[in-house]
Formats: C-alpha cells, sequence, structure tokens
C-alpha cells in the first residue's frame, strides 16, 4: 500500500483520486436528505469547479434529484424539526440552479430559508442546534447553516441576512472560547440544566476536535459571502486568526496532525482524527491563499497535508484511496445522554471512509492544490 503513495509526489491530485474512488465506491449516496452528503458533495464540487469535468456535477445533482420535486418540495426534509444540519446539503443547490437555470432549486433554497426564519432561538438571537435541543448552540451548527445564510444574502441581495448570519458566529464565540488555550469547547446551553454543561457558564466540558473543526470551516466560507464593507467582517477574520493561533500551538509535532480531543494528545485512548486535521488543513490554506492569516503559516498548513497523505490515507490493492481513523459520529446529550466527558469522545467508533472525513479531504486538498499554484 505504502508504495502506491510513494508514486505520487504531495503535489499530486490527491482530490481527483479521493473523489473517483469515493464515487465508485457509493454510488447511491443515501436515501434521506441529510447533511453528510453534502459535506462530502461540496468537495466533489470544488472538484468540479476547478476541472470542469461534468461526471463530478452529475454524481451532484444525482444526490440531490432524489429529494428535490419540481414544485421545489425536498423529500424526506421536515421544516418543523428545525434541525440545523438539514440546512448543510441546501448548499449544493446555489450551483445547481447557476448551472441549470431550473426553477425548482431555487424553491429549494426558499424553503430552507424558512426554517431559518423560524428556528428557535436563545435570548440572544442564536439558533437552537435543533427543536429538540432547546436552548443550545454547537459548533456544528454554525458550519451546517451559518454559510448557507450567508450566500442566500448574498444571491437574493437580502442584506440584513448578513448580520443575523454574522451575530450567530459571535454569539457561539462568545460563549464557547476558552480564553486560556483559545479553544472551544463543543457546545453552550444557555439554560444550563443539560448534564453535560457547567453549572455556571453553560459550556460543555472538552474541546472535541471536529467541532472545532466545523465552527473554524464556517468562518472562512462565511467570508466568501459577507461583503467587504460590512462591519462584522473584520471581526470575524480577528476571530478567525485568534484561532488559527491557537490551533497551531496544538499541532502534534510528531504527526503534524491534530487529535480527537485537542489538548489531550498524550492521553490514554486519545488518537489523530482524519476530520479534524483535514478541517484544520482546509483553513489553514484557504485562509492564507485569501489573505486572512499570514503566510508563516503555510509551514504548518503543508505539514499537516504531508501529515495526512502519510498517516491517515491508504491506497488499495485496485489503486482506491481511503481516509482512515475518522470518528464516526459525536454529540451532546439526546436519548444517548452522551455527557461530553473526554472518556465519551475517545468511545465513539473509528472508521474508514465516512462522508464527513472524505468530504474535508476533498476540500483540504483542494486548497492546498490550489495553494501550491498561489505560492
Amino acid at each position: 500500500m505504502e508504495n502506491q503513495k510513494d508514486q505520487f509526489s504531495e503535489d499530486n491530485e490527491w482530490s481527483m483520486r479521493m473523489a473517483d474512488s469515493f464515487m465508485n465506491r457509493w454510488l447511491i449516496l443515501s436515501d434521506v436528505w441529510s447533511y453528510e452528503p453534502g459535506v462530502v458533495l461540496k468537495g466533489i464540487e470544488q472538484i468540479w469547479l476547478e476541472t470542469g469535468q461534468k461526471k463530478y456535477f452529475e454524481y451532484i445533482q444525482r444526490y440531490v434529484e432524489q429529494f428535490v420535486k419540481p414544485d421545489g418540495n425536498i423529500l424526506t426534509y421536515n421544516i418543523l424539526e428545525h434541525n440545523l444540519n438539514n440546512i448543510n446539503s441546501g448548499k449544493l443547490l446555489f450551483g445547481l440552479y447557476q448551472e441549470t437555470g431550473d426553477e425548482k432549486y431555487q424553491q429549494a433554497i426558499h424553503l430552507l430559508m424558512e426554517q431559518l426564519k423560524t428556528q428557535p432561538r436563545t435570548s440572544e438571537g442564536g439558533f437552537w442546534h435543533k427543536k429538540i435541543y432547546p436552548y443550545q448552540m454547537w459548533l456544528d451548527g454554525i458550519y451546517m447553516a451559518v454559510p448557507f445564510y450567508a450566500q442566500y444574502a448574498d444571491h437574493f441581495n437580502k442584506t440584513s441576512g448578513f448580520g443575523d448570519a454574522a451575530q450567530q458566529i459571535l454569539l457561539i464565540e462568545r460563549h464557547t472560547r476558552d480564553p486560556q488555550t483559545g479553544l472551544y469547547y463543543h457546545a453552550w446551553d444557555e439554560s444550563k440544566i443539560q448534564n453535560w454543561a457547567d453549572p455556571l457558564t453553560g459550556r460543555s466540558p472538552n474541546f472535541w476536535g471536529r467541532a472545532m473543526g466545523w465552527y473554524a470551516m464556517a468562518l472562512v466560507d462565511v467570508l466568501d459571502f459577507l461583503p467587504a464593507s460590512h462591519t462584522a467582517r473584520d471581526r470575524i477574520v480577528t476571530i478567525f486568526e485568534r484561532m488559527i493561533h491557537a490551533l497551531v500551538q496544538f499541532q502534534d509535532t510528531g504527526t503534524g496532525l491534530w487529535f480527537q480531543v485537542l489538548d489531550r494528545g498524550g492521553c490514554e485512548g486519545n488518537y489523530i482524527e482524519a476530520s479534524a486535521s483535514c478541517m484544520f488543513v482546509y483553513v489553514l490554506a484557504k485562509g492564507i491563499r485569501k489573505g486572512y492569516i499570514e503566510p508563516k503559516y503555510i509551514e504548518a498548513a503543508k505539514r499537516g497535508y504531508t501529515g495526512i497523505i502519510q498517516h491517515l490515507v491508504d491506497v488499495d490493492d485496485q489503486g482506491k484511496v481511503n481516509l482512515t481513523r475518522i470518528c464516526q459520529v459525536a454529540g451532546l446529550g439526546g436519548e444517548q445522554q452522551r455527557d461530553g466527558s473526554y472518556e465519551y469522545y475517545i468511545s465513539e467508533p473509528v472508521v474508514t471512509n465516512d462522508p464527513k472525513g472524505v468530504g474535508a479531504f476533498l476540500l483540504t486538498s483542494i486548497e492546498i492544490e490550489r495553494l501550491n499554484k498561489q505560492t
């Protein structure tokens, strides 16, 4: 397996190799409208935009066509759940509409926006992660919904939406950032009644890698749409710069990667986790390319990407690319009573080729390839 990897330099387009392997492996992504296909398809969308190869666009469209009906309704989607995760795949609708001009995609965009207009909120206006998780803001939900919200505001010239979208970023930063480490706790409960919530702050107790990865990706993706003149833009860039400074302090010196629980690298049971590592390299590379952070971080980005290829990518006997060591899922509360403890995060299954990890790998590979062309 290693010898097959050695045939390719770091600059080789791993993005296309992984996308082709994934598409061959998953002919049908899912039979429900959910956030996970949206993550991997966002990566495939970027490959399509870079290469112009129609097979990537057709793969995206094949998933969406299962659900979006001629009137714009979305099969298996229930607006009344008010689940921010269900917004994520809606990001694909903008590109589909731009490419085809089919009005049903715009109608579906409006339907998802109706959810955000009626999403339950904290007393300060922050979106609840789900209706069934009252008064809770999760880092995950910022990625799921806020870049979509900003793109909606940009696409339809609904300028008031920019402020509301930015406010979600600012609110959760205020409530989840740890001033000592600069890292972010997974979630915050305004009511402070959840079993995982600190009774004084409402914060969950640990820094889960992928949760912070979701939030970091949300920042750089929202900045694609937030106008240069918007009053919140500089604040968001400052938050991003400060976050990057913190993240590189916790980059593993041996591998260039990041741990499942970010600040517990030497603890028993903790492990290098693929999805978070890919997300962090993505935001480093994109942040440098877009000028949000200084070029001094190039070394951290490239060391991280080299670590991903060396330690997390496996090429099988058929030449298919696999991404290993992905945390399958992690959350808080609910019927499972997930308590947010260190022991909880390291106990969740670790899998290969999960769409969340593969999507992050595709995004980071594209950004590294773009950065290499620019520098």
